[in-house]
C-alpha cells in the first residue's frame, strides 16, 4: 500500500483550505497513493472561537468534498478532523471515506488539548466535547486502521488498544506546535510505532494560522520498526511512502513483544 500525509498551513479562510487540501490529495493520488491522510482542523484552524464559527456537521461542505475526492480518485482518505457542530458543544471529528465515497469510521477525539505550553494557554475543552470511544477502520484490501488526533499521541494506552483490535496503520492527523513539535514529535511517533510495531502516518499542520498561533510542520510517515521513510519539513505539501506489510509481519514474528504482555497485571 501506497500511503500520504498531506501538510497545511490552514487559517480562518475556508476557501483556500479547501481549495490546498483538493490541490493536495489530487497530487497525492497522481503520486499513486492510494491511502491519504489530512491534518487535523483542515478546513479552518485559529483560536478557539474559528472552531466554534467553522463547525459544522457531517454532511457539511468539507466532508462533502473528501466524499467526491475520494470517489473520484478512487483513495481511502482520511478526512484529518473538522471541528463538528454539536449542542452545546462540537467535537474534534475525523472520517474514514473509503473509495466508493462512503463514510467507514468516524471518529472523535478522546482527549483533549487543555495545557499550556510556553506563555500559551490551550483549552479545547472549552470549545469541544471528547469521544468516548476507540475507533478502527478496514480498507477494501483488509487493512485495519486506528484513528487518533494529534494530542491522542501521548496516550499510550490508546495506540496499544488500537494494536489489539488488530490495527496495522494508525493514523495521527495534528497540529502540533512549534515547540513540542521540536522537542516531542518524532519521539512520539518512534515510539508509537515501535511499541505498536505498526505503520504510523502523521500529517501535522505547519506555519503561521493567526498571530501567535503556529505549527511545527515535519510530518511523518513510520514504519514499524521506528524507521522514518518520509519527513515533509515545514512547507506545505505531501509526503508519500510504500508501506511493507510484509516487514510488519516480520517485525512481529521476531520481537512478539505484544505476545509477552502482562494484561492481567496491568491492564
Amino acid at each position: 500500500m501506497r500511503a500520504a500525509a498531506i501538510q497545511m498551513t490552514t487559517t480562518a479562510d475556508r476557501e483556500h483550505n479547501l481549495a490546498t487540501a483538493e490541490r493536495l490529495v489530487r497530487a497525492a493520488a497522481a503520486d499513486r497513493a492510494e491511502l491519504v491522510v489530512l491534518p487535523e482542523k483542515w478546513p479552518a484552524y485559529g483560536p478557539g472561537d474559528v472552531a466554534v464559527k467553522s463547525a459544522e456537521p457531517l454532511n457539511g461542505p468539507a466532508l462533502r468534498l473528501a466524499r467526491g475526492l475520494a470517489a473520484e480518485l478512487g483513495i481511502d482518505l482520511i478526512a484529518g478532523s473538522i471541528p463538528e457542530l454539536g449542542s452545546p458543544r462540537g467535537s474534534n471529528t475525523s472520517v474514514h471515506i473509503g473509495p466508493d465515497g462512503r463514510d467507514r469510521a468516524v471518529y472523535r477525539k478522546l482527549h483533549m488539548f487543555d495545557v499550556v505550553v510556553g506563555d500559551t494557554t490551550y483549552a479545547e475543552s472549552a470549545h469541544e466535547a471528547a469521544g468516548d470511544e476507540i475507533v478502527t477502520s478496514e480498507t477494501d484490501d483488509g487493512t485495519r486502521l486506528g484513528m487518533t488526533i494529534c494530542y491522542d499521541l501521548r496516550f499510550a494506552e490508546l495506540f496499544a488498544a488500537l494494536r489489539l483490535r488488530g490495527a496495522r496503520v494508525i493514523v495521527v492527523p495534528s497540529a502540533f506546535t512549534v515547540s513540542t513539535t521540536r522537542d516531542h514529535w518524532e519521539v512520539l511517533l518512534r515510539a508509537r510505532a515501535i511499541e505498536n510495531q505498526c505503520f504510523v502516518i502523521a500529517p501535522n499542520q505547519t506555519g503561521e494560522h493567526a498571530a501567535g498561533l503556529r505549527s511545527g510542520g515535519r510530518s511523518l510517515i513510520v514504519d514499524p520498526w521506528g524507521t522514518v521513510l518520509a519527513d515533509a519539513g515545514t512547507d506545505e505539501g505531501f509526503i508519500a511512502a510504500d508501506l511493507d506489510f510484509a516487514k510488519l509481519e516480520r517485525v512481529r514474528q521476531k520481537l512478539p513483544s505484544f505476545a509477552s504482555r502482562r494484561g492481567e497485571i496491568y491492564g
